[in-house]
């Protein structure tokens, strides 16, 4: 799309300079008029003096083909260095060099012209969108992005003063200052959201994507930088990132957007219900409508939690770190169900990490955080003492059994009685074959 853009604005300068801006022969003076207070003066028409001169300069931009166009151009340059149609005469070899496919040539005479001008804001376009072209193809990217970006940045201040040139339709000459203004805003923007300046990324970036809604190359770093920022922006965020996928569609970027996009709705929102919603949105309109909003997901708390599992699970069906969910966070009426569920009954656990252990008593980590902490929540009284051999040692898994006797909610610790150790069966062999019987043949 920004390579159509940059075409465009060549074209408009090659236009410009082949008709408004062509020099007049040399004339009598003619007496000035005053203009009216508060009116701005006219763009003075240029004028060569020297017939020669003229001649040289008409003959060389008027040339259809490109070569000879670039031939004329460079004498031209070269023998009149300080032309009045200087600065016209290197926009026209700019674009001749874009049509002729010569690129470092091209970039070449924008910096001339930017020498000559430095607020010729189509060399300054020129100039902007080729760096970061060579930014994004992975040559030399941060001196190109900032190269870019300096001259976005210059840019967007000639276009607050840059004057119509003689001869231009009004509408042209908006519609010039519009292209080039998606490409500084752009260069701009890619730039700082690089160097991680996400609220400057998201300013110029958001001024490029209105200056031109189908432009997928800013929609989609401008997702990112409402993204990506420390706090995230997600209600802009997630509408460009539904918009860019929208624009992609038909590209192998698309999956990749719009998978993008889905996953960090589901962090923000809770779930993927609504985000179909939102692309459709994102599709109808260039920015966020009014009215468009995205729930935040707010995860329950461990009450709330608590509450649910006891609806949906029976006492003898949960977890240990279920019961310790519910027996440390639950409200009164849910704590006493599976406390009465479970409370003097022999229960039995596995894969629990033991941390204290003595001949007749083990503190043991059972639920997975408690496990992780290494946080003790559980103290079993053995049945009787255990031999030397047989103690866990600290640190091991371990397999038991227990009956529940009393726990403290906060810090959760259950207490339980007349533990054994479980120990795996071991695997059952099965019976030795017999060798066959071989019998005696019959006589005959």
């Amino acid at each position: 799309m920004k390579k159509i853009l940059l075409a465009t604005v060549l074209v408009a300068a090659t236009a410009v300079a082949q008709t408004a801006s062509a020099p007049a022969p040399a004339q009598a003076p003619q007496q000035t008029q005053a203009q009216p207070q508060g009116q701005a003066a006219p763009q003075q028409k240029k004028e060569i003096k020297d017939p020669a001169e003229y001649n040289a300069y008409m003959g060389a931009s008027q040339q259809t083909d490109p070569a000879a166009m670039i031939s004329g151009l460079e004498a031209f340059a070269t023998q009149y260095p300080n032309s009045v149609m200087k600065e016209d005469a290197l926009e026209l070899l700019m674009g001749a060099y874009q049509k002729s496919g010569n690129s470092a040539k091209m970039v070449e005479t924008a910096q001339k012209v930017v020498a000559a001008n430095p607020c010729n804001i189509r060399a300054l376009a020129l100039l902007s969108f080729t760096k970061r072209a060579l930014a994004e193809s992975g040559q030399n990217t941060p001196q190109n992005l900032a190269e870019g970006s300096q001259a976005g940045e210059k840019g967007l201040a000639c276009l607050l003063t840059v004057t119509k040139p003689d001869g231009t339709p009004e509408a042209d000459f908006q519609k010039l200052k519009l292209q080039t203004g998606v490409i500084f805003n752009g260069a701009v923007g890619i730039n700082a959201l690089q160097n991680k300046d996400n609220a400057k990324a998201q300013q110029y970036l958001r001024a490029s994507a209105e200056g031109d809604p189908a432009n997928l190359r800013d929609v989609y770093p401008l997702a990112l930088a409402y993204l990506t920022a420390t706090p995230a922006d997600n209600l802009n965020g997630l509408f460009f990132i539904a918009r860019a996928a929208n624009l992609a569609t038909g590209s192998p970027a698309a999956a990749q957007i719009e998978g993008y996009g889905k996953k960090q709705y589901t962090k923000y929102h809770g779930s993927d219900q609504g985000w179909t919603d939102v692309m459709a949105a994102a599709k109808a309109n260039n920015t966020p409508p009014a009215g468009f909003a995205i729930t935040k997901y707010e995860p329950p708390t461990p009450a709330q939690q608590a509450k649910e599992l006891v609806k949906t699970k029976a006492p003898k069906d949960m977890a240990f770190a279920e019961w310790e969910l519910v027996l440390s966070a639950g409200d009164p009426e849910d704590k006493a169900k599976v406390w009465d569920a479970i409370k003097g009954k022999p229960l039995q656990l596995g894969q629990t990490l033991v941390l204290k252990s003595s001949a007749t008593k083990l503190e043991i980590a059972a639920s997975s955080d408690d496990i992780d902490a290494k946080r003790a929540d559980i103290v079993l009284e053995m049945g009787g003492p255990m031999p030397l051999k047989m103690i866990p040692k600290e640190g091991s898994l371990l397999d038991f059994e227990g009956t529940p006797v009393s726990y403290e909610p906060t810090p959760f610790v259950m207490q339980m009685d007349k533990g054994a150790l479980l120990t795996k069966a071991a695997p059952k062999t099965a019976p030795a074959k017999k060798p066959p019987v071989h019998k005696k043949p019959a006589a005959h």
